[in-house]
């Protein structure tokens, strides 16, 4: 069945400017069981790619011998790093690193809240623009896919499953949205949640 929360109007680069005309709230979301002591600040790019058909959301999934979040669905980005300007800076840089997407082929909409994980980092979610046409090169040691989802699929809140993990003797709760054969979960779920919350609105 679909989510009752979708919007009526087509999703034209016009809307999206039009929403994000009115910056989202400030609102700091955080995963339950948040380490104490500071979090290390980094960013992702939320990339809209404005197809034909209809606006799909570029993921990657990371390669599985990483340190952090081996294997997982995730945003292009990283942490800040010291010569990045801004939050903003680092989404776009890492997204160049990560996957080619240079960007000359990114509109800067918005920021979506702070989104701050378990496993210790303070996420700035940047969300962008993407018009075709654009190469992809994916950075071997760091990205093992790039894959397109439709956001009419990632909006539907009937697609937003709840899932439950140990995590160090404790049981946490976490969205998840299976796409065919990638399992989008964690932070990159929760993200995506906020962005429909954001949208739908």
């Amino acid at each position: 069945m679909k989510s009752a929360f979708l919007p009526h109007q087509p999703f034209t680069a016009e809307w999206f400017r039009n929403r994000f005309s009115a910056a989202p709230a400030s609102d700091v979301l955080h995963e339950e069981g948040i380490p104490p002591g500071p979090l290390t600040p980094a960013a992702v790019l939320v990339p809209i790619v404005l197809r034909d058909t209809e606006p799909t959301v570029l993921l990657t999934r990371r390669t599985d011998h990483l340190h952090h979040h081996p294997g997982q669905v995730s945003f292009p980005g990283g942490r800040v790093e010291e010569h990045d300007k801004s939050p903003i800076e680092t989404a776009l840089r890492e997204t160049e690193e990560e996957i080619s997407l240079h960007r000359k082929h990114v509109e800067l909409l918005g920021c979506l809240p702070l989104y701050r994980t378990i496993t210790g980092f303070e996420v700035t979610p940047v969300v962008g623009l993407v018009t075709p046409p654009f190469e992809l090169a994916l950075d071997a040691f760091e990205v093992a896919d790039a894959f397109e989802v439709p956001l009419s699929f990632l909006l539907d809140t009937a697609n937003h499953q709840r899932h439950s993990i140990e995590v160090r003797g404790t049981p946490r709760e976490y969205y998840a949205m299976p796409y065919g054969d990638y399992f989008i979960w964690g932070a990159t779920a929760g993200m995506i949640v906020t962005l429909q919350r954001f949208l739908c609105r």
